[in-house]
């Protein structure tokens, strides 16, 4: 735990509060940037545990098209928040942050460096600047109001309410996200402001963290990303979705339209070849990279790491633990 330094000392009248933040160690960036890699090998150098910041791989089943960590890598370093929920149960924001503040604690507790490792930025600010996701309770009736509209006119019209309502969201919420997108739009109706506008309160911060990013040229992210696609193909990715489909999960559920699955549903309607399948995995998939970098962009805090062609893994995963280690000695 690191405690808050006092720049002079009291009188004996004055009555002194030391604030402790629980040390957090947060690794970002974009997708096929190499995230995961490099916090496991930071663990073989510092005792850490892994707090999953990967808004799919929560959903059991769902392990290649969401790149879970292996087997073999959660039998080495210890995982959190991944195989919490069926594909047809929801998962929000609010429960990744209170989720990941209990890992948060339990590991501190084991005397272990928390690392919150993923690219849902999201779910990264949520934790870090602490945002009051009760403020806006559930409202079923809304929601089913929601869902009778989409139902009628389609998720666009749904999602087209947010254009003047909050343009963030507007812009950043797939209109096939409609979960996110009634969120939005519950959370406007309740409060009267855009959810987005939570990313702008000052608010007291919980953790003394040191969030470092991959960083990678473009077109290298672009060439990993699409020799991924190629990758969770050969290792069954279609295999994977047809089971899910016969286990009775809809090809219409949130979690089957995220990136791999929804494509992979497409080839097995017939409406793919498996070359237009990987094609368009991995067009899709950097899209969202792309959708990614310009948040981060946006983020304050981070410190970047330079990785890429020109550079040896061991120089980078070297950068690293001597920034945590220079962090939190």
């Amino acid at each position: 735990m690191c405690a808050l330094s006092v720049e002079k000392a009291p009188s004996s009248q004055e009555k002194v509060e030391v604030t402790e933040l629980q040390r957090l160690l947060v690794i970002t960036g974009p997708t096929a940037s190499g995230k995961s890699k490099l916090a496991m090998d930071i663990a073989q150098e510092i005792p850490l545990e892994i707090i999953s910041a990967d808004s799919m791989q929560v959903y059991r089943y769902m392990d290649i098209g969401t790149d879970k960590p292996s087997a073999e890598d959660r039998s080495k370093v210890r995982h959190h928040l991944i195989d919490l929920r069926y594909p047809d149960e929801q998962w929000t924001v609010e429960e990744f942050q209170r989720t990941a503040e209990a890992a948060i604690k339990e590991i501190s507790s084991r005397g272990n460096l928390p690392a919150i490792v993923g690219g849902t930025g999201f779910y990264i600010r949520a934790l870090l600047k602490g945002f009051p996701l009760v403020d806006a309770p559930p409202n079923p009736e809304f929601r089913a109001k929601m869902k009778e509209l989409a139902a009628e006119r389609g998720s666009k019209a749904v999602h087209d309410l947010l254009r003047d309502k909050d343009p963030w969201s507007w812009e950043h919420l797939h209109p096939n996200d409609l979960k996110r997108v009634i969120r939005a739009l519950e959370y406007y109706e309740a409060v009267g402001q855009p959810i987005s506008a939570r990313k702008d309160k000052n608010l007291s911060p919980s953790y003394d963290y040191l969030m470092m990013g991959i960083c990678r040229e473009r077109q290298e992210l672009y060439k990993r990303i699409d020799e991924r696609a190629e990758e969770q193909l050969r290792r069954g990715l279609i295999d994977e979705t047809r089971n899910l489909l016969e286990m009775g999960y809809s090809k219409d559920l949130p979690s089957m339209n995220g990136l791999c699955y929804k494509e992979s549903c497409m080839y097995l309607e017939g409406l793919l070849t498996l070359e237009e399948t990987k094609n368009l995995i991995a067009r899709n998939t950097r899209r969202y990279a792309k959708r990614q970098l310009t948040w981060f962009a946006k983020e304050e805090g981070i410190i970047w790491i330079k990785a890429g062609k020109d550079r040896l893994w061991d120089d980078i995963v070297d950068e690293a633990v001597g920034m945590v280690k220079e962090k939190f000695r």
